[in-house]
């Protein structure tokens, strides 16, 4: 009988705001999918679970997702990640993949799923606190208020999108912002919006940033930014 895929979101950064079911899930599985870009890279997902979730007898898997410019390269690449947990699932074994934050907020997770769940494996995700959750929580700002809406934008997408969403939205997530910092504090600077942006840069490591946008400092690729239009 084929093992179970679970799809586990660790949360933020902080070990202790793993969820009590993704724990319990952790625990139980046979095998730990761990998402990489390379062999032999560490993961910041198992580094937040390690001091909570008992590891003891868990083979630990390393999951390659190489960050590849081709999208049919990195189709193959998803493709052969499903393969190495579909190989673990074969025989018997039940599989928890983790990722950082929330498994439904451009996780990793999805990009293997999908084939693994065309085949007929069964499958379970187990939500976790989102990055721009956790990071609002730390910064001590609310995400949307009574009637407010808000969008979750990816600066991957471009500035030109940045600037359509902030004609929109009362409040703005952006995530994957670290190399576009320059360019996105050139737009706020020009909407007077930098006293309205909190930075939320590597949130539970050790250079973790919470604070307004400086020009003189280099971000990390965890990095999410929250704008509020009617200000903190």
């Amino acid at each position: 009988m084929a093992g179970k895929l679970y799809g586990v979101g660790v949360g933020p950064g902080d070990s202790k705001l793993l969820t009590i079911k993704a724990k319990e899930i952790l625990e139980s599985a046979d095998v730990i999918a761990v998402p990489v870009k390379a062999p032999g890279e560490e993961s910041v997902a198992l580094s937040i679970i390690r001091p909570v979730v008992d590891l003891r007898n868990k083979k630990i898997l390393p999951v390659i997702f190489k960050m590849e410019r081709s999208e049919a390269e990195r189709a193959e690449c998803r493709k052969r990640a499903a393969g190495q947990i579909r190989g673990q699932l074969d025989l018997g074994k039940n599989v928890a993949m983790i990722v950082l934050g929330d498994i439904s907020v451009y996780s990793t997770y999805h990009q293997a799923f999908k084939y693994i769940r065309e085949e007929g494996y069964e499958t379970e995700t187990i939500p976790g606190i989102s990055a721009f959750s956790g990071g609002a929580a730390l910064a001590q700002t609310s995400l949307v208020e009574g009637n407010e809406n808000m969008m979750v934008l990816s600066s991957l997408k471009g500035m030109e999108s940045l600037k359509e969403a902030l004609k929109m939205c009362d409040n703005l997530v952006v995530m994957k912002a670290g190399s576009s910092m320059m360019q996105i504090g050139e737009i706020l600077r020009e909407q007077n919006l930098l006293d309205k942006t909190v930075v939320l840069s590597n949130i539970g490591m050790a250079d973790e940033y919470i604070g307004p946008p400086a020009a003189d400092r280099t971000y990390g690729y965890f990095t999410t930014l929250i704008i509020k239009k009617g200000g903190m």
